[in-house]
């Protein structure tokens, strides 16, 4: 796992995102981020290419109130590249994972262009990604 270029403040702890791919799950909460370390009396946040944990809160019968990690790929809030560009999308979505030590993703296609922070940082996801933005 690389690191991230580009960095700043996108979706915080306690947001409903969506699952952008055919794992199952359909809107995802998310409840910590991998990694981080806010400031006293602040949330965590989670920006594009962040490993995050989450509980399925609509979705399949068999993966609703499980306990899941994803990886973020979307993001509203607008953030800036190495090279000066600005980037934000539509939504905030995530990719649902199956193994945590590969980072193989659970589904098999993904839904929607995904940042290039994340299929720089996630291989796997890039593989099933059809467009990256």
């Amino acid at each position: 796992m690389k690191a991230v270029k580009a960095r700043g403040r996108g979706v915080p702890v306690g947001t409903y995102v969506k699952a952008a791919d055919n794992s199952g799950a359909q809107i995802v909460y998310i409840f910590a981020v991998k990694g981080a370390k806010p400031r006293a009396r602040q949330r965590a946040h989670a920006m594009v290419g962040d490993l995050v944990i989450g509980s399925v809160v609509k979705g399949r019968p068999d993966m609703r109130k499980k306990v899941v990690y994803g990886v973020l790929i979307r993001q509203k809030k607008e953030y800036r590249r190495p090279n000066g560009m600005r980037v934000k999308f539509e939504d905030n979505a995530i990719v649902v994972l199956r193994e945590i030590e590969n980072f193989m993703p659970k589904g098999s296609l993904v839904k929607g262009p995904i940042a290039k922070e994340a299929a720089e940082r996630f291989s796997t996801i890039a593989k099933i990604a059809n467009m990256i933005v």
